[in-house]
């Protein structure tokens, strides 16, 4: 069903954000710019906040959501241009491709992030919504991509390698890390269709807890699958020594912590079509469970 949904917008939004970069100016910048945001990728930020929006709002124009998925893929590109740089996690692949660093230079990696992540405060600016609306997404990007979000989310992963931590401290690394933007893709996508604040609350929660289930995910398909199938080299978390879920609790033990965060998601759908009962949340449940891992 997701998959039918997003089919339907892929390639009016993937022309929107080619759009948005001026590949053809001849500027270095622009030309990394250009190739890490245009890379091939799931979208998974901005069709979440997609559904979302029509989940809550049938009557939606979705053109009109564009420049706010667009400044969470930038954001979400910015991250993973820095990430992959040798100060970080040094990975030479991202996305089945030379990252950005080995295909121009770090030091263009590094301003193509930059100019990414401002960027996206940009199309957050051009949309044609309430002023109130748009103030509310400006501070809550602010926040996601921020000290208290991402970035000091990335921050604690690193000065987790090579250390022993919790299940409770390592939950509250991605809740940042990993969390933050798909908060922003729930809660935004609320924002957007006009939701209340109970929603919104609910919707924060949804988004915090995808964070979870995903960076769950990520960890053990780091150990199952392939560089192919991964776009990037397999293995890279044990071998940077990193802190993951089945280094702490072991393959079978965080497969079934990623099943019990899925359900949490499905309950907090639930809670939101009982607050609000012409809601449809099978969309959105549909997205949950692409985020399941099939045995075999």
């Amino acid at each position: 069903m997701f998959n039918t949904f997003k089919n339907k917008y892929q390639a009016d939004f993937e022309n929107y954000l080619s759009n948005c970069i001026h590949s053809d100016s001849g500027t270095q910048l622009e030309e990394a710019m250009y190739y890490a945001l245009l890379a091939p990728g799931k979208r998974l930020r901005p069709f979440l906040l997609f559904g979302v929006v029509t989940t809550l709002d049938r009557t939606f124009v979705m053109k009109a959501a564009y420049p706010v998925a667009a400044a969470l893929e930038m954001i979400h590109t910015y991250s993973l241009i820095h990430d992959d740089l040798p100060a970080m996690d040094d990975d030479d692949l991202r996305r089945g491709r030379p990252a950005v660093h080995k295909q121009f230079s770090e030091a263009t990696a590094i301003l193509a992030g930059d100019a990414l992540l401002t960027e996206s405060f940009q199309q957050v600016s051009r949309l044609n919504v309430q002023p109130s609306q748009i103030v509310d997404l400006t501070q809550l990007l602010a926040e996601t991509a921020g000290y208290q979000g991402m970035v000091g989310g990335q921050q604690a992963d690193m000065n987790a390698e090579d250390q022993s931590v919790s299940l409770k401290h390592l939950q509250s690394i991605h809740v940042r890390k990993t969390g933050a933007l798909l908060k922003f893709a729930c809660v935004a996508g609320g924002i957007l269709s006009g939701a209340p604040r109970e929603i919104l609350q609910r919707l924060s929660e949804l988004g915090l807890k995808l964070g979870l289930a995903y960076q769950i995910r990520d960890d053990i398909l780091d150990i199952i699958s392939s560089q192919d199938e991964l776009g990037k080299p397999a293995g890279s978390d044990i071998a940077a020594n990193k802190s993951t879920y089945p280094a702490l609790l072991g393959l079978t033990q965080a497969r079934e912590l990623l099943t019990n965060e899925l359900q949490q998601c499905q309950n907090l759908l639930t809670e939101i079509t009982k607050i609000q009962p012409d809601i449809d949340s099978n969309l959105l449940s549909s997205f949950v469970m692409q985020l399941e891992i099939k045995e075999g």
